[in-house]
């Protein structure tokens, strides 16, 4: 006889299963057990879960850490207002305003650029293109989005510019137009994909209906189903 099974004349008989106490303390052994493992799972989770909460907070008292240290040598109105950023000179000045509107133009002109462009690639692909032609050119636009910006970079510095320059002969190789235009190229994606998604989103109905009324394919784009998804495309922008 073993623990498991008895012998009879070589046949090999089960054991009856547990039954009464034996039973629930088997089953409460195996609850302990598997309480044990989710909370282990809950730790691992929290454990990650929390290092990005730390990774944030110690980002921030870098930053707090070093602004302190920056101020106490540069006045504030001195950062706002100064219209250099010269630290590397003997005569340092560190004003963030130039730095500042460079920003804000470059940004502007991308804009002007990835809205118009990524708004009408979107309805084109929401609304005219065919299941296989959406089905090629959505993943080719968003794998347009996973190019490094290093690459975009070199494509401003060597193609656009040159070009830039033949056009306007007085511009520098180093200018905020090209930058711009580089950047409003680099997020065309990012605005088309999920302009597309806000209008794929908008019922089906609402088109039914705009077609009952006899509107065309381009009136029920336009006046249908951008104004029903304008919440989602301006999120885009």
């Amino acid at each position: 006889m073993t623990s498991s099974t008895t012998t009879t004349r070589g046949a090999a008989v089960p054991e009856m299963p547990l039954t009464g106490e034996a039973r629930l303390a088997q089953m409460a052994e195996a609850k302990a057990a598997r309480k044990r493992r989710e909370k282990a799972i809950e730790a691992i989770l929290l454990l990650a879960a929390c290092v990005s909460v730390f990774t944030t907070l110690g980002i921030v008292y870098i930053l707090l850490k070093e602004s302190i240290s920056f101020f106490t040598h540069v006045s504030l109105w001195d950062f706002l207002t100064d219209t250099q950023w010269t630290p590397l000179f003997d005569d340092s000045h560190f004003g963030i305003m130039v730095l500042l509107s460079g920003t804000l133009t470059s940004s502007g002109v991308a804009l002007l650029v990835a809205v118009p462009m990524g708004t009408i690639i979107a309805i084109y692909l929401s609304e005219f293109a065919g299941h296989k032609t959406r089905e090629t050119l959505k993943p080719t636009l968003e794998l347009l989005s996973g190019v490094p910006t290093i690459i975009y970079g070199y494509f401003a510095l060597l193609f656009v510019t040159p070009l830039l320059q033949k056009i306007f002969p007085g511009l520098p190789g180093f200018n905020v137009l090209s930058a711009g235009l580089v950047m409003g190229i680099m997020i065309i994606p990012y605005v088309a994909s999920l302009s597309e998604d806000a209008m794929r989103a908008v019922p089906m109905g609402l088109r039914e209906g705009s077609y009952a009324m006899g509107a065309t394919r381009y009136q029920t784009a336009v006046k249908v189903v951008v104004p029903a998804a304008i919440s989602g495309i301006a999120s885009a922008y």
